[in-house]
Parts: structure tokens; sequence; C-alpha cells
């Protein structure tokens, strides 16, 4: 049998592909709506201020992450201990439901905060299973030697995914808030099609008669004991905690720019444009050398987009600052995946999976509960201007107290199957 010489060349690895990417803009596109809307029925409904509705965004990326925090270790037990297409499916159906019930919501005017936030919290529990499960199945049905590829294009998916989602939703909320919900529980619902159709992935025979709690401390043991898998998987928690500009967004289009629900839409997407072009590179071109020191600069650049982008009171300055944050995040987010799977067994990857989505939710949800709270004291603009100094600092401290990071000179597997 032939080789393949790209990831796309394996079927499985083409309906893994194409679920991520159907999912990815659904639930973008769905995000995007929820946090407009939140923060718009804050404004008009309860006649909050702007700083009492930024806090409620706070809280709205609080109620996600709680799942996360309370679940991520079970998740990651279950990844490993069944077949991770039919977790992965039942994570996104959750999803899809969330979905059509913001629909239904929506089109009949039975919103309100209590129930965004509800549904919010079944979003929550939807993202702390699809991480481990979805995000383990690329290592077992691709070679190792084109798992840097893989990852590449896993994030090209993503991205782009990132970019239509939020697009698409600006433009029919405008024109008919419900309908992109509609439309994103059907697209969730050909994901979990798709994902069901990959070949069985039976569990690790080593997981099988082991205890779920100490599957779910093996898992902490073996990243705590790695400083390399540590210190890649905090950096990203602290820098991204800090410089977390997503959240206040619905502020920035609102009240800043005066761009309404179309511009937040762009501008949700122009991280992903960034993201997307360098990943389509990457794709193409890996890494190959100095990835350790490449991924430290790419945080650091992060930061410095981000701060830019809260002083900018241009928009077209503020959609290329975001397109910059996000192309450096692209660099990191690739280098770190790469490095992350192909230091972790099999046996052992949806547990560090979990373990790595529990800080990337930490950083993302976490960070906009830490955005909303200090945009009530500081103002939008302190927020994000000091948060993106804040990870420049950051990644000058983890550079220091992480040396196996900035060694890192190129991608070899460190694990035996």
């Amino acid at each position: 049998m032939t080789e393949p010489k790209t990831p796309l060349h394996i079927a499985d690895y083409r309906l893994f592909w194409a679920a991520r990417f159907l999912s990815w803009f659904a639930g973008s596109g769905m995000v995007v709506i929820i946090g407009y809307q939140l923060y718009d029925l804050a404004r008009q409904s309860y006649g909050m201020s702007i700083a009492q509705a930024s806090f409620m965004l706070g809280v709205l990326g609080f109620v996600q992450f709680v799942p996360m925090f309370l679940m991520s270790p079970i998740a990651g037990v279950v990844a490993d201990r069944f077949d991770r297409r039919h977790v992965g499916a039942l994570a996104v159906g959750i999803d899809a439901g969330m979905g059509l019930a913001l629909a239904a919501a929506t089109q009949f005017g039975w919103l309100s905060m209590p129930l965004v936030l509800g549904l919010a919290v079944a979003h929550g529990v939807a993202r702390v299973f699809v991480g481990p499960s979805v995000g383990s199945i690329a290592p077992t049905i691709v070679p190792p030697a084109l798992l840097p590829r893989a990852v590449a294009m896993n994030s090209m998916a993503m991205q782009s995914g990132t970019i239509l989602g939020p697009a698409i939703a600006g433009l029919l909320f405008g024109w008919s808030p419900p309908v992109f919900y509609w439309i994103a529980g059907g697209m969730l619902a050909v994901s979990i099609v798709l994902l069901l159709a990959i070949r069985p992935l039976p569990p690790h025979a080593a997981n099988k008669d082991v205890h779920p709690f100490r599957l779910i401390g093996e898992g902490f043991s073996y990243v705590r004991g790695n400083p390399f898998l540590l210190g890649c998987i905090t950096l990203d928690l602290f820098a991204v905690l800090l410089a977390g500009a997503t959240a206040l967004l619905p502020v920035y289009a609102r009240d800043i720019l005066h761009v309404g629900a179309t511009g937040l839409g762009q501008m949700r997407a122009a991280p992903a444009v960034g993201a997307a072009l360098l990943g389509l590179i990457l794709s193409v071109r890996p890494l190959q050398k100095r990835v350790g020191v490449t991924m430290l600069s790419a945080v650091a650049v992060f930061g410095l987009a981000t701060a830019v982008f809260g002083l900018s009171r241009n928009y077209y300055l503020s959609l290329a600052m975001l397109g910059i944050l996000g192309a450096a995040d692209m660099i990191s987010m690739f280098v770190r995946g790469s490095l992350v799977q192909l230091h972790t067994p099999d046996a052992m990857r949806g547990r560090v999976q979990a373990i790595s989505g529990l800080a990337i939710g930490a950083s993302n949800e976490l960070g906009e509960m830490e955005s909303g709270i200090a945009a009530a004291l500081l103002g939008a603009t302190g927020a994000v201007v000091l948060g993106g100094i804040g990870a420049v600092v950051i990644t000058v401290i983890w550079a220091v107290i992480f040396p196996q990071i900035r060694r890192a000179d190129g991608f070899h597997s460190q694990t035996e199957e």
C-alpha cells in the first residue's frame, strides 16, 4: 500500500476534518450571537450601564468555565475508556440541542438573561467532552510523520470555521436573528454523522481495568512530571487569561467603534483570517527548527497586538491588530499542539488533552471573566491594554523558568506507543 503523502490522502482524516470544520463554523457563530444578545439584553431589557453589561459578559465566560473546571478530568478518562467517536458525537449533540433551543427562544421572544446563561452552561459541558475526545482522534488515524501537518490542517479547519461562522452569523442576525441558530443546529447534526463514519477507535487496552480515579491521577501526574508539557500548557493558560480581548468585542462593536452586530462578526472573524493564512502556510511548509523560541515569540506578538487593539479607535486598524494576534496565536497553537501530541503516548492522550483543554478553557472563559471585571473597574480600554502587556511579561518569565521550551529545536516524537 502506498504511504500517504498528506493527511488528506487518508479517508478517515477527511471525515474528521469536515466534522471539525462544521462544528467550529456553527459553534463560533453561535458564540458571537450569544455574546451580543446577552450584552444587548443587559443594556436594553435590564437597563444596565456599559460597565454592568460588560461585567455580564464576564459572567457569560465564567458559567461556561464552571463545567469545564468540574468535568475536565472526567472527560479525559471517558475519552481514554470509550470510543472517542461516540464521546465526541454525543458532545456535539449537546451543542446542537443548545443551538436549537436558542433558535426557538429567539424566534418566539422567550430570551432572558437566565435562559442565555443556562444554555451557555450546556455549551460549556459540550466543549469539555469535545476537546479530549475529538482532539485525540487525529494522532490515531494519521502517521506520526504527518502529525505536524495534520495539526496545522486541524487548525485551518478551526480557523476557517471561525472566519465564516461569525461573519455569516453577524450578517444573518441583522436580517433575521434566529436564522443562524437553525442553520447551526443542522450543521452540528451533519458533524455527528461524519464523526460516526470514521472507523471504530477502540480504547487503549491498558485503560480498561484501571479505576477512573487512578486514571485521573495518572494524567495529572504525567503532566506535572514533564516540565516541557507543563510549560507549554501553562504558557497558553496565563498569556490568554490576561490578553483575552475577545470577551469585550461586543463593547467595542456597540459603544466604542460603533459598528454594530455586523462589525462584531467581522471583528470576531479577523483573528481567524490571520490564523487561517498562517495555517495554510504551515500546512504546506511546517516549521522545522527553533520551534520553542518561535512559540515564545508568537505569544509576545499576541500580547503586543492585543495592547494596540485596545488603544485603537480606527476600525480598520483594530481589524488589522486582530488579524495579527490571530496569526501569532496560530503559530503558538501549531507548535504547542504538535509538541504536546508528540510528547504524549496514545493511552494517555485523552487525559492530557483534557488537562490542556482545561487550561485553554481557563484562559478563554476565565479570561472573559477577568476581562469583564477589569472592564468594570478600569474601562474596556484599560482592561485590554494592561492584559496585552501582561501577556508579554508572562512570556519572558516562562522563557526563563521553562528552558525546555526555549531549547526545543524540532518536532520529534518522545513516546513509545
